[in-house]
């Protein structure tokens, strides 16, 4: 116990704050308790994970409807393109951790992400490949390959500032800051969500209209030209916060100091690291069904009806339930289900109208979604009021007898999984984590996501299920074995604060120099004896080693 305390006292001596005194401490001011730097970082998020959301949220009706992919293709390149999101976290966090630090690292990816969304937006105008104006590209391949190019900037740009944006906020807290840093992760997962709200409900109507210089096409650039703007957004916004902002000095090569394991340290911090992530080992099933929302969700949700009487919902904007919820979830979460848990222990309707001179004759028929109709106009049809009985129709395809509202129920218990799962995972990595590998923690977490995501690709592509609900049956049951073990698991877990064991170890290298020192000391004191001895043997004759 007096081990830990004197630990503890290495780390903050008199109440100072450890991030006094430091040239890159920044001058923010606090706001009600709270740093105001963490406000330019939580708009920042906010605008970024609007131009995120907005843009994935139709992305694989894009691939299917304007690249002209078919629903497996487009489901597995959705997939990769949202696994690789959370694959170059690790990327952001060796740059950030060893070399930039978390601010530039954000600052220059978020360049590279601005640069991919405006890609894409450009890749969807079809009129630069419309040669003879019929609306259809006459090249695809040229928007295939910019496309892809758009898709790699922004994963590359968005995975690499993951890990950085929400470590960078915490590091923003001082020490006596716990319960405010807490309620931070709480507030930076509602602006998350809040931006893809917004963002989800936006984006499908701004791709729902038609635009074009030489003719009219689903507007696919407009919903990937507003994104690209709110990334613009974001960036000017976090530059603007610049000196009000603690940045942590990089700390070296972290990742090659985890492969070669030296020093006493390195290898405690290690092996905290190591705890932790052998605790993710079963959470990339959870993100294997969350994140087929954007997937296999929306693609359901095309075959059925989204007449809701005053709103018609497009398919892309169902995953809008999902940030609705969130907005209202994690309050409920934080204020009530939390504290009693720690107590306890658009419409398409047609008219279309025959005329022939000054004669005209109006039919009218309402069609449901997915429905597909023939209609036989004789020739001998005379135009006039009563005209509509002459004309007769012919039913290809029924309409989509499932209503979208049907979705809700998973929705929901997504989201209430999400809600429990994500805002304590990130507070919880970031508390576990060392003070040199907060975003290498970070991109530890964010690699379940990218897991999970190739595990539906594996499944799509291999499986081959020949029905949805089966696909949709497997999924869940892996789940729940993956929750069983997950329990056992996390029952075994010990709780550790990364700062007091680095202050023990602090504490023993600081011992250790002591022990050394006094060391050097007593052997440079016999060095001086045994030299003193040796000047009065050779005075002395009788002692003289004769030759």
């Amino acid at each position: 116990m007096k081990l830990v305390i004197k630990a503890s006292s290495i780390l903050s001596t008199d109440n100072e704050d450890p991030k006094k005194g430091r040239k890159n401490r920044g001058t923010s001011k606090e706001v009600c308790g709270y740093p105001l730097s963490i406000f330019f970082i939580v708009v920042n998020e906010f605008c970024e994970r609007f131009s995120y959301y907005g843009m994935r949220a139709v992305l694989v009706l894009y691939f299917k409807y304007f690249l002209l992919w078919d629903d497996d293709l487009a489901t597995s390149i959705y997939h990769v393109f949202v696994a690789f999101c959370y694959l170059t976290p690790i990327l952001g966090a060796i740059v950030a951790d060893s070399w930039l630090g978390k601010f530039k690292t954000i600052i220059y990816l978020s360049i590279v992400y601005a640069i991919g969304q405006v890609t894409m937006a450009i890749s969807a105008i079809h009129d630069i490949t419309d040669y003879n104006k019929d609306g259809t590209p006459d090249n695809m391949t040229f928007h295939v390959v910019l496309s892809m190019v758009g898709l790699f900037l922004i994963a590359l740009g968005t995975g690499g500032i993951k890990p950085c944006v929400a470590a960078f906020g915490g590091d923003q807290f001082s020490n006596h800051q716990e319960k405010q840093r807490r309620t931070f992760f709480s507030v930076f997962y509602l602006c998350i969500n809040g931006g893809s709200l917004l963002s989800t409900i936006i984006t499908p109507i701004l791709r729902a209209q038609d635009c074009g210089i030489y003719s009219k096409q689903k507007c696919y650039s407009l919903a990937f030209g507003v994104p690209a703007a709110l990334m613009l957004v974001a960036l000017v916004v976090f530059i603007i916060g610049s000196g009000m902002y603690y940045k942590a000095e990089p700390q070296g090569n972290i990742m090659g100091s985890v492969c070669k394991c030296i020093g006493k340290l390195l290898i405690a911090q290690i092996k905290m690291v190591l705890k932790v992530l052998f605790l993710y080992i079963p959470l990339p099933m959870f993100w294997t069904l969350f994140d087929q929302k954007g997937s296999r969700w929306t693609l359901q949700a095309t075959n059925m009806d989204g007449n809701f009487g005053l709103l018609v919902i497009q398919p892309d904007q169902m995953q809008t339930v999902n940030p609705i919820l969130i907005l209202t979830l994690v309050p409920i979460m934080d204020s009530l289900i939390y504290p009693l848990i720690k107590k306890c222990g658009l419409n398409f309707t047609a008219i279309f109208t025959l005329q022939s001179g000054s004669q005209s004759c109006e039919y009218s028929r309402d069609f449901g979604f997915g429905s597909s109709y023939t209609f036989f106009i004789p020739s001998t049809l005379v135009i006039g009021q009563n005209c509509q009985g002459a004309i007769t129709e012919s039913e290809d395809i029924e309409p989509n007898s499932a209503h979208m509202a049907l979705q809700i129920p998973q929705y929901f218990f997504i989201t209430v999984g999400e809600v429990m799962f994500s805002v304590t995972g990130l507070e919880f990595s970031y508390s576990q984590a060392p003070s040199n590998m907060k975003a290498v923690l970070q991109a530890g977490w964010l690699l379940t996501v990218a897991v999970g995501n190739f595990i539906v690709l594996i499944v799509a592509e291999l499986a081959k299920l020949p029905k949805q609900w089966a696909e949709y049956v497997l999924f869940a049951s892996l789940l729940i074995a993956v929750c069983f073990i997950f329990s056992i698991m996390a029952h075994f877990y010990t709780y550790i604060d990364p700062t007091e064991i680095e202050a023990q170890f602090m504490k023993k290298v600081d011992e250790d120099d002591d022990d050394d020192k006094s060391l050097k000391k007593a052997e440079i004191e016999m060095v001086r004896k045994d030299s003193n001895k040796s000047d009065k043997d050779e005075d002395d004759p009788g002692k003289r080693t004769k030759m």
